[in-house]
C-alpha cells in the first residue's frame, strides 16, 4: 500500500514549473490583484511558490505580511514555503499585505493556489478475488499545522493498498484521536482510503498521533498487515515567551569592576525546543535612570553584567531595567515578552574619612588625669552606622610615653581625645600629636591608591602650670642596713623634691608604717637611724626587701607618699637546727634514718651543714653512726647487736661560717615493720602541755583553793554555835552483829540522820542503838534529857534493843550542844555498849569472843552499825570510818580521847 500522489516524469515536472513561471510574468503587471499559482498538492519546507511584483503595487512600502504562516515574502516578492504545504481543497488562498507606515498607506495582494485533479480509476466489483499472500505497507510521512483554520475536516493525506488493483478494499483506522482521546479528531473515507481532520489541534497539548491504518476486503479479510500511521502536529509560534519573575531584584557594590555579574533572567517557551519559535533574545529596553548605561545582558544567555566601572552609590543607589524576551531568535516579527529588574547597589567602602581641619589645638592642666581636651569631627560619605562609615582614629606620633588615648564617639562618629596619664608642666610645656583617621573595614578601592589610605592631622595639647606639692620620685628608694647593727646606727634615708625649684628645702618628713618599729627617720633631713636592732630572720618575709612607708610634707601641707626599701644585709647569727625531734627505726627492716637541718641566714652562712655526735661516750659511739648524705642532711645508723629500746642521741650540726646547735634526738629502735606501729606509743609518751592545758589546770586548783577555804570557814563558824554536829546520828555506835537490811536514812529537821518508825505512840528512850522490828523500821536520835542505859533496859534471860526502851513522850530540847556536853553524853554509852560486845551468848566475859551472826529474824538481839559507816569530814572523828569485828582497840582508843 503507497499513499497516491503525483507521478509524472520529469519532463512533466518541468513543463509544469514552465508553465508556473508563465503565468506569474503574465500577472505580474496587474498590479494589486489576484495572482495564482498551480502547484502540486504537496510541497516540501522552503520551496520557491512563485514570484509578486511588489513594487508595482506599492513601490514605497516597507512592511510585509503574510496572512498565512505557511508561506512567507522576501522584498523581492519570492513566495517559499515556511513548513511542508498539503493542499486538501483544490484551491487555497492568502493575502500580502503590503504597508507604508510614513505614508500610513497599505495594500493587499490576493494570491491564490490551484492543484491539478487526477481522475482515479474504479475497481469492479465483480471482478474475481484471487487469495493472496499479505503485502507489507510502510508508514507514510504526515503532518498537519497546529491552530489550522480549516476548512474543516481538512484533508491530509490518502492511504492506499496495492490490492486495491484487482479487489475492493475499505479502510479504517484507529487510535488518538479516533476511539481514544480526543476522541472523533480524524476519520477515514472507506472507499478512497482519504484521511481527514475534524478541528484544529494545539501542538501543546498534543504533538503526535499514532494512528493504525487497516486495509481489508468486504468479507472481512485483511489485505496488508496494519500500517502505523503517526501525525506529527506542526508547531506555529503561537506562544509568547515568559520570565520566570515579574520583577527580578539583584544586588551588586558599587566600584565594581567591569564585567561584574549581576544577575541573571530566564525566560520560557511553550512552543516545540530546538526550532526558531522557542529561540530566545534577551535584551535591554530601557534603563533608569537613562544614562550613563550600566549594564548590558547576554542575548542568548540573559547574564546582566555591568558595562562601567563608575558604580557610586552616593551618587545613585538604585537602578531599574526593563528586559525584553523575543523569540524567532530577535527578529521583528517574533513574539515578546517583558520584565522589570530591580538594581540595588551595595555601599562598599570607597571614599575615606577625612578630618574638617588640617591642624587642632588643646589644651589640659598639669598632673590632671582623665578628662577628655578635644574632639575631632570628620567626614564620610559612605553608608551611615556601617563599618564603612564608622571611623578608628589611631595616634601616629608624639604619644611614646603614654599620656593619651582617643577613642571613637559612637553616635556622632567624632575622634575623643583623653589624657590618661599625668602630664609635668616642668618636663614638657607642649605635646605635638599626628593622628591617623581610617574606617574599621579596608578601602577596596585599587592597590595604588591604598597608601595613601589614611587622613592626618596635628593636634598641639599646652600643658598648663600648677602650683603642685612635692614630688616623692623616685616613688621607690633604697638603702642598705647591716643586720644586728648597734641602735642609734645612722644612715641616709628618703628624700622628696619641691617640682618647682627641684629642690628639698623645706620638706618635712615622716613615717606612716614601719612593720617592726626598726626606723626612725629625721624630720627635716629624711635621714634614718635604727631604733632597735635588725633582725634579718624575723622581717616577714624574710627574703624580701624591708619596706617602710615614708610621707613627705611640704610647707603648705601638701604631701607625697614614697617607700623606703631596706635591705637588710645577713649576719651569720643563727646556727642551723635539726628538723626532726622523735624518730622510729623498725629492726631489722629498717638499718638507718635521716636527719636534716635548715639554717634561717642566707645561704651564705648556711649549708653545707656538718653533723656529729655530740656524746663521745662508748655507750653512744658503739650503737650509732653518723654520715653524711649531702649538704644539709646526714644518716643516723645503728649497730645489730642494738638492743629494742629508746635512746637518746645528741647530735650537733654546724654550718659553714662554724655556728654550730646541739640537739638530742629521741630514737625509738622498735621491732616493728611500720614505724606506724610504733608512734601511738611515742605519742602518747611525749604529750606536751600547751599554755591553754596549763592554765586551765592552774585555775582548777585555784577553785579547789576557794573550796577549802570555804570547808575551813564553815568549821570555824560551825564551832562557835551551839548544839550537836550535824552528823550527830551518824557519831554513834551501833551493835554491829546483825546482817539485817540496810536502813533508809531521813534527814530529820533538827539535822540528825533520822529513820522513819511505825506509827506508834509510844516515845523514845534517850539512848543510842538500833532495834530490829517485825518488818518495822526504827528511829535513831539522840535526845538531849535522856538518862537511861542498856543495863537499865535489860530484861532477864533474852536480848533487850532500844525498842524494849521505849515509854512515853519525853520533852526534848532541840538546841545544839558543845563537844563536851557531847562527850559526856556518849562516854557511858559507849563503855555500855563496848560491855556488851566483851560478852558470849550466855552474858559471861569474853575478850576475844566471835559473835554469832546467824540470826537475822525479829528480836535479834545484835543491833546494826550502818549508821556508823556514815561519816562527817568536817568534824575529824576518822576513828569511824571503818569499823572491824574487833572494837577493843577501838574503845581503848576511844576512852583515852
Amino acid at each position: 500500500m503507497a499513499a497516491a500522489g503525483p507521478r509524472s516524469s520529469l519532463r512533466g515536472a518541468l513543463c509544469r514549473q514552465l508553465l508556473l513561471t508563465l503565468v506569474v510574468f503574465s500577472l505580474a503587471c496587474e498590479a494589486c490583484k489576484k495572482v495564482k499559482f498551480n502547484i502540486p498538492s504537496q510541497l516540501e519546507a522552503d520551496k520557491l511558490v512563485g514570484r509578486v511584483n511588489l513594487k508595482e503595487c506599492l513601490r514605497s512600502a516597507d512592511v510585509i505580511h503574510s496572512s498565512d504562516p505557511d508561506f512567507r515574502v522576501q522584498d523581492d516578492g519570492s513566495i517559499y514555503t515556511a513548513s511542508t504545504v498539503l493542499l486538501s481543497d483544490e484551491k487555497r488562498s492568502f493575502t500580502i499585505r503590503l504597508s507604508d507606515t510614513k505614508k500610513q498607506t497599505q495594500k493587499e495582494i490576493t494570491v491564490l493556489l490551484e492543484r491539478q485533479k487526477k481522475v482515479l480509476r474504479k475497481r469492479h466489483t465483480n471482478e474475481t478475488v484471487l487469495r493472496r499472500s499479505k503485502r507489507r505497507w510502510a508508514p507514510i510521512p504526515c503532518s498537519m499545522q497546529e491552530n489550522s483554520l480549516g476548512p474543516f475536516p481538512l484533508f491530509l493525506q490518502q492511504v492506499q493498498s496495492d490490492a486495491a488493483q484487482h479487489y475492493t478494499i475499505f479502510y479504517s483506522i484507529s487510535g488518538p484521536g479516533v476511539d481514544q482521546e480526543p476522541l472523533n479528531l480524524f476519520f477515514i473515507e472507506k472507499d478512497t482510503g482519504n484521511l481527514f481532520c475534524t478541528r484544529p489541534v494545539d501542538r501543546e497539548e498534543y504533538d503526535v498521533f499514532d494512528l493504525i491504518a487497516y486495509a481489508s476486503t468486504p468479507d472481512g479479510y485483511s489485505a496488508d498487515l496494519p500500517l502505523p500511521l503517526p501525525i506529527r502536529v506542526e508547531d506555529e509560534n503561537d506562544n509568547r515567551p515568559i520570565f520566570t519573575e515579574a520583577i527580578y531584584n539583584f544586588e551588586v557594590p558599587e566600584s565594581s569592576r567591569l564585567g561584574t555579574t549581576v544577575g541573571v533572567v530566564c525566560a520560557t517557551d511553550r512552543d516545540e525546543p530546538d526550532t526558531m519559535h522557542t529561540r530566545l533574545k534577551y535584551s535591554i529596553v530601557e534603563q533608569t535612570p537613562r544614562s550613563p548605561g550600566l549594564f548590558s545582558v547576554h542575548p542568548s544567555t540573559g547574564v546582566i553584567t555591568t558595562v562601567s566601572p563608575y558604580l557610586d552609590r552616593e551618587v545613585k543607589d538604585k537602578y531599574s531595567l526593563i528586559m525584553k524576551v523575543q523569540d524567532m531568535d530577535g527578529q521583528f516579527f517574533g513574539l515578546m515578552n517583558t520584565a522589570t529588574c530591580i538594581i540595588t547597589v551595595k555601599d562598599s567602602n570607597d571614599n575615606l574619612p577625612t578630618f574638617r581641619q588640617n591642624a587642632y589645638e588643646a589644651s589640659v592642666e598639669e598632673n590632671t588625669v582623665d578628662v577628655e581636651i578635644l574632639r575631632m569631627p570628620i567626614d564620610d560619605k559612605d553608608l551611615i552606622n556601617t563599618a564603612n562609615w564608622r571611623a578608628n582614629f589611631t595616634i601616629l606620633k608624639g604619644n611614646e610615653n603614654g599620656h593619651f588615648k582617643i577613642s571613637t564617639d559612637k553616635e556622632t562618629n567624632e575622634g575623643v581625645l583623653c589624657v590618661v596619664k599625668p602630664l609635668n608642666y616642668e618636663e614638657n610645656q607642649k605635646v605635638v600629636l599626628e593622628i591617623g583617621v581610617n574606617n574599621e573595614v579596608p578601602f577596596s578601592r585599587d592597590v595604588a591608591l591604598r597608601v595613601t589610605t589614611m587622613n592626618r592631622a596635628l593636634v598641639t595639647v599646652h600643658v598648663k602650670d600648677q602650683d603642685e606639692g612635692p614630688e616623692c620620685s623616685p616613688a621607690v628608694q633604697y638603702v642598705q642596713i647591716k643586720e644586728n647593727s648597734a641602735v642609734g646606727s645612722k644612715m641616709n634615708g628618703y628624700k622628696a623634691r619641691d617640682p618647682e625649684n627641684r629642690t628639698s628645702n623645706g620638706i618635712r618628713y615622716k613615717i606612716l608604717h614601719d612593720p617592726k618599729g626598726w626606723i626612725t627617720i629625721n624630720e627635716i633631713s629624711g635621714s634614718i637611724q635604727t631604733s632597735k636592732t635588725l633582725d634579718r630572720e624575723a622581717a616577714t618575709p624574710r627574703n624580701d626587701l624591708y619596706n617602710i612607708t615614708v610621707l613627705a610634707i611640704d610647707q603648705d601641707g601638701r604631701s607625697c607618699t614614697g617607700t623606703l626599701a631596706v635591705n637588710i644585709e645577713d649576719v651569720n647569727d643563727n646556727p642551723p637546727e635539726i628538723l626532726q625531734n622523735y624518730l622510729v627505726v623498725c629492726k631489722p627492716k629498717m638499718e638507718y634514718t635521716d636527719i636534716s637541718a635548715v639554717d634561717p641566714d642566707e645561704p651564705i652562712n648556711g649549708a653545707p651543714f656538718y653533723f656529729t655526735l655530740a656524746d663521745t661516750s662508748l655507750a653512744v659511739n658503739r650503737i650509732w653512726t653518723l654520715t653524711r648524705v649531702n649538704d644539709t642532711a646526714a644518716r643516723l645508723s645503728y649497730q645489730k647487736n642494738a638492743e629494742f629500746q629508746e635512746y637518746y642521741v645528741p647530735v650537733t650540726v654546724k654550718d659553714r661560717a662554724g655556728q654550730s646547735a646541739t640537739k638530742i634526738l629521741r630514737v625509738n629502735l622498735c621491732d616493728c615493720t611500720q614505724p606506724s606501729q610504733c608512734r601511738a606509743t611515742a605519742r602518747s609518751a611525749g604529750v606536751t602541755l600547751g599554755k591553754w592545758a596549763i592554765l586551765a589546770i592552774l585555775l582548777g586548783i585555784a577553785l579547789l583553793f576557794s573550796v577549802l577555804l570555804t570547808l575551813v570557814c564553815g568549821v570555824f563558824s560551825a564551832k562557835k554555835r551551839k548544839g550537836f554536829p550535824e552528823d550527830v546520828a551518824q557519831q554513834n555506835l551501833i551493835i554491829s552483829n546483825t546482817e539485817a537490811p540496810g536502813d533508809d536514812k531521813v534527814c530529820s529537821a533538827n539535822g540528825f540522820m533520822t529513820q522513819t518508825v511505825n506509827n506508834s505512840s509510844q516515845g523514845l528512850c534517850g539512848t543510842i542503838g538500833s532495834g530490829v522490828k517485825n518488818g518495822g523500821q526504827e528511829t535513831i536520835e539522840m535526845i538531849k534529857g535522856g538518862h537511861q542505859t542498856l543495863e537499865s533496859c535489860r530484861g532477864a534471860g533474852q536480848h533487850h534493843t532500844l525498842e524494849s526502851c521505849r515509854g512515853g513522850p519525853v520533852e526534848t530540847d532541840n538546841s545544839r550542844h558543845t563537844y563536851s556536853e557531847w562527850h559526856s553524853f556518849t562516854q557511858s554509852r559507849l563503855g555500855e555498849k563496848l560491855h556488851l560486845c566483851n560478852q558470849d551468848e550466855d552474858r559471861m566475859p569474853s575478850q576475844d569472843y566471835v559473835l554469832t551472826y546467824n540470826y537475822e529474824g525479829r528480836g535479834s538481839p545484835a543491833g546494826s552499825v550502818g549508821c556508823c559507816s556514815e561519816k562527817q569530814e568536817e568534824d575529824g572523828l576518822d576513828f569511824l570510818n571503818n569499823l572491824e569485828a574487833k572494837f577493843t582497840a577501838l574503845a581503848e582508843t576511844c576512852t583515852k580521847r
